[in-house]
């Protein structure tokens, strides 16, 4: 059924990791497939190129930060080590999320969405990008 299960998920939004998370590995279970956590960072020259010192600095550590949370997802996980990977980047979420679906051959991708609010009925969720340009199944958890 499936053999690499992608996790897009935001570090921040604790509730909705855990609701597309219990999915995943269900289904991970279910078809003896692999599962890949991955979180998009903000791109810090966005919000930092005024500041061009210091920019390394701010990357690295907000990679070990977020490669921390991740690894202390991943503990909490009931499948074993060799199923499991993750990944980060810097970048949109969509437009990496569906680079990393297609490096990694993914055949799911499951994504945690809340209802939508009026700031994303204006301007569209990260979920709805995912569906929108997926080029495999998406699943959206609510």
């Amino acid at each position: 059924m499936y053999k690499t299960i992608l996790v897009p998920i935001d570090l921040e939004e604790e509730e909705l990791t855990q609701k597309a998370l219990s999915h995943a590995v269900m289904l991970a279970k279910i078809a003896g497939a692999t599962l890949h956590l991955f979180h998009a960072l903000p791109d810090a020259s966005a919000f930092m190129s005024a500041y061009s010192f210091g920019i390394k600095e701010f990357e690295n550590e907000a990679v070990v930060k977020a490669d921390e949370k991740l690894h202390a997802i991943i503990k909490t996980i009931d499948l074993p080590p060799e199923r499991l990977s993750h990944s980060l980047s810097f970048g949109t979420p969509r437009d990496e999320v569906l680079e990393l679906a297609d490096e990694i051959e993914a055949d799911l991708i499951v994504v945690g969405s809340r209802r939508p609010n009026v700031k994303t009925y204006l301007l569209g969720s990260n979920a709805a990008a995912i569906v929108r340009h997926a080029k495999t199944t998406v699943l959206v958890v609510r």
